[in-house]
């Protein structure tokens, strides 16, 4: 994102200097720590951290790792994140456990933490002792199951046949509740609609590529495909078109990044469940000034999400549209 001038990935040394982008104020900065901002949906989330940021008059700096899968860099990130004692850390993190330590560490010190975009697993915050101020970001079961009804909305209830639904990295609970979502409400909707395979893609275009044309091999009349983000997304629609079925198979991403939205009105990518990171990122800072000033915010935040059609962008009316970055 180009307006993410101050914003650092961290390479194969997984560690970068920080950049605050706002004046250190009297009563200290936030640390956000993202996963990749190799992937538009968290470059969008970052630029939202920034424009929340910039009204909130907060100081605030960003850091990120080399990739989504880079579980123990984001840990190492993370600490030391802590040693500069910030008054708030705003995390995504890669899986449930990953930043435990460091999150526990964190809340001992009396700094707030929040759960960006809903990655920890409550019952886990839980058992190990980990109380953070507040989580926020879409219901990923929602999105999943918003999936699903667009599919059977464009295939019929009456529809039958095999869908493929390319899963997030295994052990990650945001992609677990969006696969989850998904299969339930498309198994009340249209039974007829049978999931042939449910596999990992690891949020890797690459992969979701392969498993789509394994599965489209095994399955030529193959009538949907639901994939966990929006980069699987577009590796299926790859693999779809070369096996020239390009417009035979309803493909529903989720995320509705740049990347999904110029595959959508190019007539390629049929849907994604649009999670408006930009949204999830302001919203984000503005609560935690709240909760950091003393102020009381809820537990669970939720951010709306959109089907995003090329239709739905034609219009232009969905006043959410505003959000999509």
């Amino acid at each position: 994102m180009s307006r993410l001038k101050n914003t650092l990935t961290i390479g194969a040394a997984a560690v970068a200097a920080s950049l605050a982008v706002t004046p250190a104020l009297a009563d200290g900065e936030y640390g956000v720590l993202m996963k990749t901002l190799a992937n538009p949906f968290w470059g969008a989330m970052g630029q939202g951290v920034e424009d929340g940021a910039k009204e909130a008059g907060v100081a605030y700096y960003l850091q990120a790792v080399e990739s989504d899968q880079a579980a123990e860099s984001q840990l190492n990130v993370c600490n030391t994140m802590l040693e500069r004692s910030p008054v708030a850390m705003i995390t995504a993190a890669i899986n449930s456990t990953n930043l435990l330590p460091c999150l526990k560490k964190a809340r001992e010190s009396g700094i707030a933490v929040v759960d960006l975009d809903g990655n920890l697993d409550p019952a886990i915050l839980e058992a190990e002792g980990v109380d953070i101020t507040f989580s926020i970001g879409s219901d990923n079961v929602l999105a999943g199951a918003q999936g699903a009804e667009f599919m059977v909305d464009r295939l019929g209830a009456d529809a039958t046949g095999p869908v493929l639904v390319i899963e997030g990295l295994s052990g990650n609970i945001t992609g677990e509740k969006r696969a989850r979502g998904f299969a339930d409400r498309l198994g009340e909707l249209a039974p007829g609609l049978e999931v042939v395979a449910s596999l990992p893609g690891d949020w890797d275009r690459g992969k979701a590529a392969n498993i789509t044309n394994d599965i489209l091999t095994r399955n030529p009349n193959l009538v949907g495909i639901f994939a966990a983000n929006d980069g699987m997304a577009l590796g299926a629609v790859e693999s779809v078109f070369a096996a020239g079925k390009g417009g035979d198979v309803v493909i529903v991403g989720v995320d509705g990044n740049s990347d999904a939205v110029k595959s959508i009105k190019d007539g390629r990518l049929t849907a994604s469940v649009a999670q408006l990171p930009y949204l999830v990122g302001k919203q984000a800072v503005e609560n935690v000034k709240i909760a950091a000033e003393g102020g009381s915010v809820e537990q669970q935040i939720i951010v709306p999400t959109l089907v995003l059609t090329k239709d739905v962008m034609d219009a232009g009316t969905e006043p959410l549209l505003e959000f999509v970055k």
